[in-house]
């Protein structure tokens, strides 16, 4: 399989800085010659997770991850290698070559396909609205108020009955293969292939780079059809149905309306709940909007977000579940960094009927008013609560409390304080003296846990190595890995299977390969190795050995696999001569013997 050259990888890997890719996702602060962060890749609240700028690498070393840039990208975006590859040279606006020879898999191939399968359908559906026979959807249309230029931005369609988009779709070229995996057109029994979505308001869902990956249908008349069903016995229709995961579509890791967003200013991200919400308030001005593909956003998603802005309002609707999805987004987006607020709207359930029935101005005004997290949580608090009652004010000081206690600013507490304690009617000092005591529980808390912490160990070795020799042994790595100068001298001493750690016996294999062929360009080694060897990798470049005389480092190591090579053949020497041996054997073994204990005697 044709790849693209490691001089044009090469150009990608100088053009896009790791610190300024990464800290589109994660919020970095510089700590020596490094900088650190939260990890993306598992919960924490301590940052371990390091950027190197110097070797261009990433570790964390709470959960091991690793490794360059392209690693990064297509573990935060969900991507193969070699869309990573095409997002970096984007970024860089490199021209990627056209490669000679086939580079794509079967299952490229399939995904280039779909794509085309999506846009075709998009443009068939948004032109079949227009039709005579749409006019059940066209009479929607007017009652949402939506106009021709959000109609055409957003590509909204309706879609035919039975198979017709199917048959235009096979009039196009397209093969059954393709159609299938695209998940707009089922097969039956009897084999016939039928359009999953028929008579529905179409709303295609775009990646951030515009392709169309999926799509959610709308029923017009869900009422009318339900009650149909019913009558029939029969279980009524959803009113959305949407595109199941396939080989383009992953609603865990896209946002509705993003791609749209992006051509504006998206300092602020409102995100709504609905396809609906964000077209509606998009028309009327408001285009920094976006909407998770479910009932609350993920952690991927999350960090699509983090690549694009830094402050988030969540403008969920307010019945229930809206108000849950907030607590459950809540959790996800307040470990990134955002600067996190809450829409607050009374007088309508969701958005698009707030800017409707009160118009952009007010709506603008309530999400330049949006309150802090606390704020929310508060608010919802006291919901359940009358505190006119002396244990429900007792009840509701002491989950303040908690709730101030887990801010680390201690300025954002005393702001929070002053503010509670004048809406509450609750002394300062009562608020503190709680807020204190829970802080100081869990510090002591976080002190236990530190001292248990177990560090996550990815390889299982199928003998147990001990810890010295592992650790001299990534010393050699790490001498190999930042001064590859030294190979000669090293590679001339000790040889890959003298490594007893299989791992790093594996790792020596490649690094004595490359560096005998002239490559000695970590990064793009790294893209050679598995998951785990990368992660291993990392952990030993980004530890700094701090070694003052290489020289002097290097021989007392290859000193010491001298010394222990010396003193296995010693031990078995003394075996041989406990045997019932002939003398001559015996004469040879006694001398190697002595000549091994004079060299052992050498070695300091």
């Amino acid at each position: 399989m044709a790849r693209y050259s490691e001089e044009i990888l090469e150009d990608i890997r100088q053009s896009n800085d790791i610190v300024d890719v990464i800290s589109q996702y994660v919020r970095l602060k510089r700590s020596g010659r490094n900088f650190f962060g939260l990890c993306p890749f598992h919960n924490e609240k301590s940052p371990s997770f390091s950027v190197s700028p110097d070797k261009q690498i990433f570790h964390c070393f709470g959960c091991g991850v690793g490794g360059n840039i392209f690693t990064f990208i297509s573990k935060i975006e969900g991507i193969s290698f070699r869309e990573s590859i095409e997002v970096l040279a984007e970024r860089a606006n490199i021209q990627l070559p056209q490669l000679d020879g086939n580079i794509d898999t079967a299952k490229e191939e399939l995904k280039a396909k779909v794509f085309k399968v999506n846009k075709f359908a998009a443009e068939y559906y948004h032109q079949n609205l227009y039709k005579p026979t749409s006019k059940e959807a066209q009479e929607y249309i007017k009652q949402r108020k939506l106009n021709n230029e959000t109609l055409k931005a957003f590509q909204i369609g309706f879609s035919g009955k039975f198979d017709e988009l199917y048959k235009a779709l096979k009039n196009e070229g397209f093969g059954n293969q393709e159609i299938l995996e695209s998940g707009l057109v089922n097969q039956n029994r009897n084999g016939k292939f039928i359009d999953r979505y028929r008579e529905r308001l179409m709303f295609p869902i775009c990646d951030v780079r515009g392709r169309v990956i999926g799509f959610g249908g709308r029923l017009l008349n869900y009422e009318k059809a339900k009650e149909e069903a019913e009558s029939k016995n029969l279980k009524a229709p959803g009113k959305y149905i949407n595109s199941n995961g396939n080989i383009v579509y992953d609603k865990g890791r896209n946002l509705f309306g993003l791609n749209v967003a992006k051509k504006g200013n998206i300092k602020t991200v409102l995100v709504v709940e609905g396809y609906m919400d964000v077209i509606s308030l998009h028309q009327r001005g408001i285009s920094n909007v976006v909407a998770p593909l479910g009932t609350a956003l993920t952690e991927q998603q999350g960090w699509l977000l983090r690549k694009n802005t830094e402050k988030i309002i969540l403008g969920f609707d307010s019945d229930g579940a809206g108000q849950e999805a907030i607590e459950r987004s809540a959790k996800i987006l307040q470990r990134m960094g955002f600067d996190l607020r809450v829409l607050q709207m009374e007088g309508a359930k969701d958005p698009d009927e707030y800017i409707l029935k009160y118009g952009v101005v007010r709506f603008q005004n309530v999400m330049n008013n949006a309150i802090s997290l606390l704020e929310f949580k508060v608010k919802t608090l006291k919901k359940n609560l009358n505190l006119e009652n002396a244990n429900d004010k007792i009840k509701f000081l002491n989950e303040i409390a908690k709730l101030i206690s887990q801010i680390d600013s201690s300025i954002e507490r005393e702001v929070y304080i002053e503010q509670i304690s004048k809406e509450y009617d609750i002394s300062k000092e009562a608020i503190y003296a709680q807020v204190n005591k829970l802080a100081y529980s869990n510090s002591k808390g976080k002190q236990i846990l530190e001292k248990t912490r177990v560090t996550h160990n990815f390889i299982k070795e199928e003998k147990e190595v001990p810890e010295k020799i592992k650790k001299r042994e990534n010393t050699i790595l790490s001498i190999l890995i930042n001064k590859p100068e030294a190979f000669k001298i090293i590679s001339s001493k000790v040889k890959p299977e003298d490594f007893q750690f299989s791992l790093n016996e594996t790792i020596a294999k490649k690094l004595y390969d490359e560096f005998e062929k002239g490559n000695i360009n970590i990064n793009s080694i790294l893209d050679e190795f598995d998951e785990n060897a990368r992660n291993h990798i990392t952990e030993i470049m980004a530890i700094d050995l701090e070694i003052e005389n290489l020289e002097k480092a290097i021989n007392d190591i290859l000193n010491l696999y001298k010394r222990e090579k010396l003193d296995n053949r010693k031990m078995q020497i003394l075996e041989e001569l406990e045997n019932d041996i002939d003398l001559e054997k015996k004469n040879s073994l006694e001398k190697e013997l002595n000549s091994i204990i004079i060299e052992l005697a050498k070695i300091k």
